[in-house]
């Protein structure tokens, strides 16, 4: 069993303004044109924050020139996000990510311990997508064409609560299975309302030794959240193992939920190469 590795992007297609990553207002998919900036109209959002060991967590990430941070010396911050896209310019689909917390790839180098929590506390960061698996194989190609996205196709199910269930115990769990393996279980609990941020840092993306820089922006209604909150289960896959070597299952820093979620992604912008 293997994690498939993003892709390279699309050859340059002489009727669109430029290739896939570039500021196009649009491309072609599967024989399909998608417009730049790409539309989430109506999705839910569940996303489970850890904090793990640093050297585990750059360990992974290491590849792609980028550092993880996190609010404490020692500790990056990752998060399990789940999302179930049900209105959006690439049809509905499911999707599980697995990201980490990052300083920007432009950021000093060798920052101070104080320089380290400015910038955390003042979100002078950003967030490195390191797995995207989804159900459905046009946001698959879509995703991996136009942004250079982690992604591949698996099975994805969300079971929700019935509307109003508030009992203790009562909660979304999302099982991941790949190619009949399974992969990890998740149950985000009922959380108390609360207004979260809506904040939308570039996100990252690294594929055939290229860094890329999503920009995106969001907004969020019907959101709850609770310290900790989750409960995970591994299964016996390569994604689970390297869930495993961050130290997880371990008890959750925070999970949270969005009912109603807008979202709009535009066009991807290429770093460098080989990392910073």
């Amino acid at each position: 069993m293997v994690i498939r590795q993003s892709a390279a992007g699309p050859e340059p297609d002489d009727s669109q303004a430029t290739d896939g990553f570039g500021d196009s207002r649009s491309c072609t998919v599967l024989g399909r044109a998608v417009g730049i900036p790409v539309e989430v109209r109506r999705a839910a959002q569940w996303n489970v924050q850890y904090l793990v060991p640093t050297a585990a967590a750059q360990r992974l990430v290491d590849p792609t020139g980028l550092e993880v941070t996190g609010p404490l010396p020692g500790k990056a911050l990752m998060a399990l996000a789940v999302c179930r896209y049900d209105d959006t310019d690439l049809d509905p689909y499911h999707e599980v990510a697995v990201s980490f917390v990052v300083r920007p790839n432009d950021a000093p180098s060798r920052p101070s311990a104080t320089q380290r929590a400015r910038e955390f506390a003042t979100g002078a960061i950003g967030v490195y997508i390191h797995r995207l698996p989804v159900d459905q194989e046009f946001s698959c190609a879509a995703g991996r064409d136009i942004w250079g996205f982690p992604k591949w196709v698996t099975s994805i199910d969300i079971d929700e609560p019935s509307v109003g269930d508030h009992r203790a115990g009562s909660g979304t769990t999302v099982r991941l299975v790949d190619d009949g393996v399974h992969v990890l279980t998740l149950t985000i609990a009922t959380g108390g309302r609360m207004r979260l941020p809506s904040q939308a840092p570039p996100s990252y993306s690294f594929g055939d030794g290229i860094l890329r820089r999503t920009p995106w922006t969001t907004s969020s209604e019907g959101t709850s959240g609770r310290p900790g909150g989750a409960t995970l289960v591994l299964g016996h896959h390569p994604m689970a193992d390297e869930l495993r070597s961050l130290g997880l299952p371990k008890r959750a820093l925070f999970s949270s939920s969005a009912s109603q979620m807008r979202a709009s992604f535009g066009a991807a912008e290429v770093i460098a190469p080989n990392g910073r």
